[in-house]
């Protein structure tokens, strides 16, 4: 007899209460909605085809990428003027939207973040249960080992399909200009030579990595470097991968610890997208162990997402499809909120790199190579077509912000003074 086949990702697909929020509804008023979100755009165009035939455009006043949709039905600008990005996702799944390219529409809608204002964001009860739903998964310690095993406990196999071969998930860093024929996997390893550089390593020294992902940064700085590494996840799933391409025996390890109970004293600290996990509450404990765990004068390398602080304050008042659906207890940074509590730490902010337009490319790459794993049928079983249709959306969605410039990535070296 055959064992059941095991549903993979249904966690992330439930539905969580703010779809009935906004469900059948009928379009009275929709001219005022499009025409409000009209008058948010300054940049960019797009040209719409409403249910009843009729075609509206939208914008044209400035320059900008030109997008197109098609509403399928009413109800898709109810549930985005309801529910914001979490009702546009949900309309997008229940077939009231489409676009030939939906990674337009997010550009733009970041783009003109500023002037829409909270045109795309939760308002009234979706809004009040959104924000409880995201404090029940605040990133205590308990927390946080269950929003972690969210994301990134969905299998080993599920990423091998669709990463490079560094088994790599942040952004990349490709040479200027940001060129399609580089391969994904180098732009990925000059990424970590990036980081890498920032740490001034010598042969010997101690290095943590708070946030070891699946051990790329880890295998190259133990070969290249000679370094005593140390990788702390809150994932079973990277711990193991890690521990397996580490070189045996050595003094290199990964092991489930949360940052807030690490002691010892490092010569350098290396993190890669994790702080977005942390969560705006925990951003002085982070930043209380980077300075606890330095040694004086030891340097951390910190790599991460801001959402501009031009929307910030909105950003932090509501919760959003990526925190919904994708990163529970997720928060992406304010910088010059999270650098003002740096250097109060008595962490020395030095050299920032931004390349946003570098995770575009990272995020249309993997969004290829998830596309072309289904095609192939190399992705893992379990996963049924309502969770490849959110993830990707999800890499559409980020892909676009990115573009439109209201999300950004970079590099920064923080010393311990």
């Amino acid at each position: 007899m055959n064992a059941p086949e095991v549903k993979r990702g249904r966690h992330l697909t439930r539905a969580r209460g703010l779809r009935a929020l906004t469900g059948g509804l009928f379009a009275r008023g929709f001219d005022r909605i499009v025409d409000r979100i009209d008058r948010g755009f300054d940049f960019g165009t797009v040209e719409g085809v409403l249910p009843d035939g009729s075609v509206r455009i939208v914008g044209g006043r400035g320059p900008g990428p030109v997008a197109h949709i098609t509403i399928h039905h009413w109800n898709a600008l109810f549930r985005l003027v309801r529910g914001g990005s979490i009702g546009w996702y949900e309309a997008w799944a229940a077939g009231e939207w489409s676009s030939p390219d939906p990674v337009l529409i997010f550009d733009l809608f970041m783009r003109n973040r500023v002037k829409l204002g909270n045109v795309g964001r939760p308002s009234g009860l979706a809004k009040i249960m959104g924000k409880i739903v995201h404090r029940l998964r605040d990133n205590s310690r308990s927390g946080a080992r269950r929003n972690i095993e969210a994301h990134y406990d969905l299998g080993n196999d599920f990423y091998e399909a669709w990463l490079d071969r560094s088994m790599t998930y942040s952004s990349a860093l490709f040479a200027e200009p940001v060129s399609a024929d580089e391969p994904l996997e180098a732009a990925q390893a000059r990424k970590i030579e990036a980081l890498l550089e920032r740490l001034d390593l010598k042969p010997g020294d101690s290095l943590l990595e708070i946030g070891c992902g699946w051990g790329s940064l880890a295998e190259i700085a133990v070969q290249k470097q000679d370094v005593k590494y140390h990788g702390i996840t809150l994932s079973s799933e990277q711990k193991s991968y890690t521990n397996a391409r580490l070189p045996t025996p050595s003094e290199a390890s990964a092991e489930l610890t949360d940052y807030r109970d690490v002691t010892q004293i490092y010569d350098a600290i290396a993190s890669v997208e994790m702080v977005e996990a942390v969560g705006q509450r925990y951003w002085p404990d982070y930043l209380a162990t980077l300075s606890r765990c330095l040694k004086p004068g030891g340097r951390a390398a910190i790599q991460y997402i801001r959402i501009e602080d031009d929307v910030f304050e909105a950003y932090a008042k509501g919760t959003d499809f990526i925190q919904h659906y994708i990163f529970p207890g997720g928060m992406l940074l304010s910088e010059s909120r999270f650098r003002a509590l740096a250097e109060a730490n008595g962490l020395e902010w030095r050299d920032q790199h931004d390349f946003g337009l570098h995770y575009a490319e990272t995020l249309k790459r993997w969004r290829q190579r998830f596309d072309a794993a289904i095609e192939e049928g190399r992705l893992p079983g379990g996963f049924d077509e309502k969770f490849i249709s959110l993830w990707r959306y999800y890499l559409m969605y980020c892909e676009g912000g990115f573009r439109g410039g209201g999300i950004n990535v970079a590099q920064v070296t923080l010393v311990k003074r």
